[in-house]
C-alpha cells in the first residue's frame, strides 16, 4: 500500500474553508460527513442542494436571488442555472474596498513591486468604467486585451464587465494571425494594449503588432494604449489610438456603477488552442465562472483573505482568469511579467520568500525546469508562510512530487489539478484536509461527476479510460462565439458519450478516488489497438538526466502505429546508442514492451502552447504530411520546421 508524501495535521484540517462547509452541510442536510469522499459523493447526488448552498457560504453578491437552482442537471448541453438572479461579475470582485492589497506586481522592468489597494483598484477602475462608457461600451459588448501580466489588465476586464461587457485577451507574445483568428470573429469595440512587455532581458514593442492587428479587424476598435516598457510612446501611426491616462483624463470623480445581468450573462471568451485548425470561441457565463472559481479557490485550494496567491501565468492561459477571481474572496494576488528564469533560475522562489505567498501556482514544465536547473529552494529561501503549491497545464511527474517534498517544503500541500480552458477551471484537483500520494491528483472537484470511462461507456476504477462528467455543472459554456445552430459545440464534447461530457483526456481514478492523468485521449497511441497515454512515457523519460525534454507521438506504419519518441538533449549530452537502450529498458521495465518506441530521434526544440503544454498533435500531422493551419498559436513556431522529412522516419 502506498505510503502518504504528506497528510494534513487535525488541526490543520478543521482550520480549512473546506472542513467548515462540511460542517455547513451536515449541519443543513442532517448528515455526519468527517472526510471528504462522503462529502463528493452528497455533492454529485444532490447537486440543486449543493450549489444552493455554495451560492450562500461563498456569499455571491446579486441584486436579486434566484429562482430555481437548475432545471435538470441531466440536460447537457442546455441545463439552465440560477434563472431570475442578478449579478454583477466585477461587483463581486471589487466587494471589499479598504487599505488590504489586493496586487502585487513584479516584472522584469522592476527592481521593487508595485502595491496596489483594494481602495485603489475600485478608483482605477471607476476612473477606467467611466471612461469606457463614455466611449459607448454596453452591455454584450466585447472588450478585448492584447496585453502582458500587468495590474491594468485585471483593472480592464474590471471596468468592461463592471458594464456588463464581454472580455477576452491574449498575451502579447502571440503573432498576429494568432490574435486576429481570435479577435477578428468576436468584433471588439475597445482593444487594450501596452506598449510592450519584456521577456528574458529583452524589451519588445507591441505597437507594430497592434498595428497590424487593426488593420484586419472589421470593427475599428478605439485602442487604449497602456505605458510600460516606455512612459509614453509614439502612437502617432497606430489607428484610432489614445493613451491610457488620455483616455479616463477627466473621469476622477466618477461613481462605479454595476450593470446588473442575469447568471447566464455572457463574460468572458476563451480560446482553445487552435493548434490544428481555428480555436474554437469558447463564451462563459457571468455566473458560471464566479461560482465555480470561487468554490475551487475558497474550498479546493483553501484560499483565505490572508493570503497571498500567485500563479504564473499570461493572459492569454485560463489561469490568469482563475487566478482574478481571488479578489473575489479578499486576498492579495501576486502578479509576475516576464521570463522565470531571468536573470536566473531562482526569480520566482525569491519572489516567493519576499513577498510571502502562500499559495505558489505554476506549470508542471516549471517544476521539472526548476529541478534540472539544480534549484533546491529549501535550503536557500525562508518559505515559512508557503502552505500550498499549485500545478497544471500537464501531468505533473512523480519524480516532481519527490523534487518538492525534498528541494522546495516538506510541509504543503502539493495539489495537482486539471480540467480545462473550456470550464474555466477544474474537473480534479486538491483536497486540503487530504493526504497527498505521489503521481495522483487527491480527489475530483465538489458537483464535477467525474468519471473514467472505458470504450463502451462504461465507468472504470484502477483501469485507463477517457475523462467523462456525467453532471451538467454551472461552468460550461453557453456557448461557442459564430455557433449559431449549436453543432459546433456539441460535436466538441458530445460525439463520444450521448448527454456526457467527454473531455478529451485519458486518466485513471485509483481506488482511493486519486487521478492520474494519463495526455489527452486525441494523442493517444494505439500500437497493436492498445492505448497508451503520452503521459506514461513522459513519466519514465524526462527523470532521466541526459534528457532534457521529449515528446511522443504515433506514426502510421504498416498498417499499424509505431511509437516515435523524440528527445531534446540536456546541455553536454548527445544521443547514442547506449542512451537509446537506456530510455528502452526504462521504459520496458515501467511500462510495458508495448510503450517501447520504434525510433528515438533527438531534436533541438519541443514546441509548445503559448499556456506550456506539447502540441503532439501538430507534430503528429507534420510527420504525416498535413499541415499544421495556426503556428501562431505556439510559443515557439520555428521549432515545428525540426519535424520535417525526418530520414529516421521513412525506415
Amino acid at each position: 500500500m502506498p505510503q502518504p508524501l504528506w497528510m494534513p495535521t487535525e488541526p490543520r484540517i478543521q482550520s480549512t474553508n473546506l472542513y467548515r462547509f462540511m460542517e455547513r452541510v451536515n449541519q443543513k442536510h442532517g448528515t455526519d460527513f468527517s472526510h471528504y469522499d462522503p462529502l463528493f459523493d452528497w455533492s454529485v447526488a444532490n447537486p440543486a442542494d449543493l450549489w444552493e448552498l455554495l451560492w450562500d457560504e461563498l456569499d455571491i453578491l446579486s441584486s436579486r436571488r434566484f429562482d430555481n437552482v437548475i432545471d435538470d442537471p441531466k440536460k447537457m448541453p442546455g441545463a439552465r442555472w440560477f434563472e431570475g438572479a442578478e449579478l454583477n461579475f466585477a461587483e463581486n470582485l471589487l466587494r471589499y474596498r479598504d487599505d488590504q492589497t489586493a496586487m502585487i506586481f513584479r516584472g522584469e522592468l522592476m527592481h521593487e513591486s508595485r502595491r496596489i489597494s483594494y481602495a485603489e483598484l475600485y478608483q482605477e477602475v471607476s476612473r477606467l468604467a467611466g471612461a469606457l462608457r463614455e466611449e459607448g461600451v454596453e452591455p454584450g459588448d466585447r472588450v478585448v486585451g492584447f496585453m502582458p501580466n500587468i495590474p491594468e489588465t485585471i483593472i480592464a476586464m474590471l471596468a468592461a464587465t463592471s458594464l456588463g461587457a464581454i472580455w477576452s485577451s491574449c498575451s502579447p507574445d502571440f503573432g498576429v494571425k494568432g490574435v486576429l483568428d481570435r479577435f477578428s470573429r468576436i468584433e471588439p469595440k475597445v482593444l487594450f494594449t501596452a506598449n510592450g512587455y519584456a521577456y528574458g532581458g529583452k524589451t519588445f514593442s507591441s505597437l507594430d503588432k497592434v498595428s497590424s492587428i487593426f488593420e484586419h479587424l472589421t470593427s475599428h476598435p478605439r485602442v487604449v494604449v497602456v505605458p510600460y516598457t516606455e512612459s509614453r510612446a509614439d502612437i502617432s501611426t497606430l489607428p484610432n489610438a489614445v493613451h491610457y491616462e488620455d483616455f479616463v483624463r477627466g473621469h476622477e470623480n466618477d461613481e462605479l456603477q454595476f450593470t446588473q445581468v442575469p447568471f447566464a450573462h455572457p463574460l468572458y471568451i476563451m480560446y482553445s488552442s487552435g493548434t490544428t485548425g481555428l480555436p474554437k470561441c469558447m463564451v462563459q457565463s457571468v455566473g458560471g465562472v464566479l461560482l465555480n472559481q470561487k468554490k475551487e479557490l475558497m474550498l479546493h485550494a483553501d484560499l483565505k483573505r490572508e493570503d497571498n496567491i500567485f500563479y504564473f501565468t499570461t493572459c492569454g492561459w485560463m489561469m490568469w482568469n482563475w487566478l482574478v477571481c481571488s479578489l473575489s474572496v479578499g486576498a492579495t494576488i501576486t502578479l509576475f511579467d516576464g521570463s522565470p528564469f531571468h536573470p536566473d533560475a531562482s526569480t520566482l522562489m525569491r519572489l516567493t520568500e519576499q513577498e510571502g505567498i502562500t499559495i505558489f501556482g505554476t506549470s508542471a514544465r516549471y517544476l521539472a525546469a526548476l529541478e534540472q536547473a539544480g534549484v533546491k529552494p529549501r535550503g536557500n529561501f525562508k518559505l515559512e508562510k508557503l502552505k500550498a503549491i499549485l500545478s497544471t497545464g500537464s501531468p505533473l511527474a512523480e519524480e516532481s512530487f519527490d523534487y518538492v517534498y525534498r528541494d522546495i517544503k516538506e510541509d504543503l500541500c502539493l495539489s495537482s489539478i486539471a480540467g480545462g480552458t473550456d470550464l474555466n477551471g477544474c474537473f480534479v484537483g486538491g483536497n486540503p484536509m487530504g493526504p497527498v500520494y505521489r503521481g495522483e491528483i487527491q480527489c475530483c472537484q465538489l458537483g464535477m461527476d467525474v468519471h473514467a470511462f472505458d470504450h463502451d461507456g462504461n465507468s472504470v476504477v484502477g483501469q485507463t479510460g477517457e475523462l467523462v462528467c456525467c453532471q451538467a455543472f454551472p461552468s460550461m459554456p453557453i456557448y461557442f462565439w459564430g455557433d449559431d445552430d449549436g453543432s459546433v459545440y456539441h460535436d466538441a464534447y458530445f460525439n463520444h458519450f450521448p448527454g456526457v461530457w467527454h473531455h478529451g483526456d485519458f486518466i485513471e481514478i485509483t481506488e482511493r478516488g486519486g487521478i492520474r492523468m494519463l495526455g489527452r485521449s486525441d494523442a493517444t497511441l494505439n500500437p497493436g489497438g492498445v492505448r497508451i497515454g503520452t503521459a506514461e512515457l513522459y513519466r519514465q523519460v524526462e527523470p532521466i538526466p541526459e534528457v532534457d525534454d521529449s515528446l511522443v507521438i504515433g506514426q502510421d506504419w504498416e498498417n499499424d502505429v509505431r511509437v516515435i519518441l523524440f528527445v531534446k538533449m540536456a546541455s553536454g549530452f548527445n544521443l547514442d546508442e547506449k542512451l537509446k537502450t537506456k530510455i528502452k529498458k526504462a521504459i520496458r521495465a515501467n511500462c510495458s514492451p508495448r510503450h517501447v518506441p520504434a525510433k528515438i530521434i533527438e531534436v533541438a526544440d519541443i514546441p509548445y502552447t503559448i499556456s506550456m503544454k506539447k502540441v503532439e498533435l501538430a507534430v503528429r500531422n507534420i510527420i504525416h504530411g498535413k499541415p499544421v493551419k495556426n503556428r501562431d498559436a505556439l510559443k515557439n513556431p520555428e521549432s515545428l520546421d525540426l519535424y520535417k522529412d525526418l530520414p529516421d522516419l521513412q525506415e
